[in-house]
């Protein structure tokens, strides 16, 4: 445990900057419930001027724990979306912070790993980097990130093409399409976003916290309204055969067998 009581991440701040690093690289920073509530604490309690969200190597953050989370907690999960639909405290957290967020994509960054890229407001991968938005083959739809800004980044057709069939894109195709503003070598990714936060937080700080509000109301949907209908919606798809065969057929390392019930 850092001393900051963080189990499953780390925070470190220096000169207006702090650091979020993932830290379960056993599981390739899969989140539990415990990372995603040290994520929202982390972003909501920081007083750096500038954040860089990145993962201990060798992934970015490869999306919930199918294991912890998924499957043995599934109805836990599903019945909580009913009782409470609502926009996640983490991406809350994320989406409404005043404070410039950069993502540092280290590695595959897929299901709420990139729903986590796509929260940040500037993206800097390296050579390894990987990003794809897997809910589909989960059954599932995903966050409200890969809705609301996805499509803004890359276009509607491509938001629907790598949202509709789960397709994993490499950090060339990534930059290409305008997922992320720049791929570096491995070894210098960390350096340059922390480069690019400092200059952000070199700058003075009420004029940068009322840009990022004024780009928040002039281009973000409301997030809280779009969060209760993904709520609603892994609600009633969590419930669903499609949904615990793709689960299966990820933990048993198979093709997966869907029927549409």
């Amino acid at each position: 445990m850092s001393a900051e009581g963080y189990t499953e991440l780390t925070y470190a701040e220096e000169g207006h900057v702090g650091v979020i690093t993932l830290q379960r690289p056993e599981a390739r920073n899969a989140l539990t419930h415990t990372t995603y509530a040290e994520l929202e604490r982390a972003v909501r309690t920081t007083t750096a001027r500038c954040l860089v969200v990145t993962g201990a190597d060798p992934a970015f953050c490869s999306g919930d724990d199918v294991k912890l989370i998924m499957k043995a907690a599934g109805d836990q999960v599903r019945d909580g979306l009913r009782a409470e639909p609502r926009l996640t405290p983490a991406a809350d957290a994320l989406l409404h912070t005043d404070v410039p967020v950069v993502a540092a994509v280290n590695g595959p960054a897929v299901g709420w790993g990139m729903e986590l890229a796509l929260m940040a407001d500037l993206r800097l991968a390296s050579e390894r980097a990987r990003f794809g938005e897997l809910f589909v083959k989960r059954g599932l739809n995903c966050d409200v990130a890969g809705l609301g800004r996805l499509a803004g980044l890359v276009g509607r057709e491509r938001a629907a093409e790598l949202l509709f069939t789960g397709r994993v894109i490499d950090a060339d195709e990534a930059v290409s399409i305008g997922l992320v503003s720049r791929v570096v070598p491995h070894d210098e990714l960390l350096p340059a976003a922390r480069a690019l936060a400092g200059t952000i937080a070199a700058n003075p700080p009420l004029a940068v916290q009322r840009i990022k509000q004024g780009l928040r109301e002039a281009l973000d949907p409301d997030w809280h309204d779009l969060g209760r209908w993904v709520s609603r919606n892994l609600a009633e798809l969590f419930a669903t055969d499609d949904h615990r065969e793709g689960v299966a057929a990820f933990l048993e390392k198979r093709e997966p067998r869907y029927t549409g019930r």
